[in-house]
Order: structure tokens, then C-alpha cells, then sequence
């Protein structure tokens, strides 16, 4: 599964048909709700980001094509433990603003994923304990990284890159702790679902 979506380029139809998620956003609620619901998260996660566009529209089209495409792609990463997964973001010839602002909005996107989908006390209950609580503390910390004028590029893009490498993991790690949970909820959905259609 070597096919894998650009940031700009899904952003960019996102924007032109109409959903209000960027594509930062919508790769961060992808990887929380494939980390509670496993493959059964794809159909509801589509529905969200793809929510008040017209089915009409053909660049709507376009954009679910490539949303599957992502959607396969996160969860091979994510299932195959191969230590592929990386957060959808600008590449690195990107501004340094527009990548920190994308990577808040990645974070704002995962956290919804994970506390918004149906869930029962046991999900509560590991979501407020380690170490999915610290990562919980830290992406919300994130959603407010701004870049630093006061100090200068190299030392910046040192911080971003660290920062990335820290969401890359903390995203696995969950992935990897919420593993019983999923395999409930896979086991209570009508049987896998390979792709969202």
C-alpha cells in the first residue's frame, strides 16, 4: 500500500467542494476514530467530513476517491505495524506557519476522533488513564503551537520536526493501547468492512 494522498492537493478539494475540514483535520479524526472503532470507522468518518457538500458535485467525486484512498492507506499503516504512519501535513517546502497551524489542526481533528465516537465507560475510563491521558494533555497543548518569531529558523524547524515525531508515535501508541476496545466494536459490527463503499 504505496499510494498515498498530498496534503495540499486534498486540502485544496476539500476546500472546493464545500466541507469544512481541512485536510490536517480530516487525516487527525481518521486516526483517532480508526484507533477506538478500527475499520467500522470508516463509513461515519466519510459522512462527517464529506457533511453539507452536494452529492451532486463532481469535484465532491473527486475528493471521496482520494478520502478512500487515504482511508486505506491510515489504516494499513496504522494495522500493519510497520512504523509507516505519518501525519498528514504540508511537505517541509511549506511556510512554517501554514505546517504549525495544520499540525494544531491535525491534533484538533484526533482528539475529536477519539472522544466524540460511541462509547462506553471503558473507553472513558482509558482515555483518562496513562498514557493516553499524557498524549491527550500534549496534543491539546499542540492545537495551540504557534510559531515562534522571537527565535530563529533552524531552531523552529528542530521544534516542528520533534513535535511531528511525537504525533507519528503518540498516534501508533493509541492505536496500539485501544486494541481491545476495537476488536469489541469490530466484533459487534456486521463483519469487516475493506473499503467504505
Amino acid at each position: 500500500m504505496d499510494e498515498l494522498v498530498d496534503h495540499d492537493v486534498l486540502d485544496d478539494a476539500l476546500r472546493r467542494c464545500g466541507a469544512s475540514w481541512d485536510a490536517a483535520q480530516t487525516h487527525g479524526l481518521l486516526t483517532g476514530r480508526l484507533a477506538v472503532a478500527g475499520v467500522a470507522a470508516g463509513p461515519d468518518w466519510l459522512a462527517r467530513v464529506l457533511e453539507g457538500t452536494d452529492e451532486n458535485n463532481a469535484l465532491r467525486a473527486d475528493c471521496q476517491v482520494m478520502l478512500d484512498t487515504l482511508y486505506q492507506s491510515t489504516f494499513w499503516q496504522l494495522s500493519e505495524r510497520l512504523s509507516e504512519f505519518v501525519p498528514l501535513l504540508p511537505d517541509d517546502g511549506s511556510d512554517a506557519a501554514a505546517r504549525t497551524a495544520a499540525m494544531a489542526h491535525w491534533c484538533e481533528g484526533f482528539l475529536h476522533g477519539l472522544v466524540s465516537a460511541k462509547h462506553g465507560d471503558e473507553l472513558r475510563d482509558r482515555l483518562a488513564a496513562e498514557p493516553l491521558s499524557d498524549i491527550i494533555r500534549d496534543m491539546l497543548q499542540i492545537t495551540r503551537a504557534e510559531v515562534d518569531s522571537a527565535t530563529d529558523e533552524e531552531t523552529n524547524e528542530a521544534a516542528y520536526a520533534e513535535l511531528v515525531e511525537y504525533l507519528r508515535v503518540a498516534a501508533q501508541l493509541a492505536y496500539e493501547e485501544l486494541s481491545d476496545i476495537r476488536h469489541r466494536s469490530d466484533e459487534s459490527s456486521r463483519g469487516p468492512q475493506d473499503t467504505m463503499h
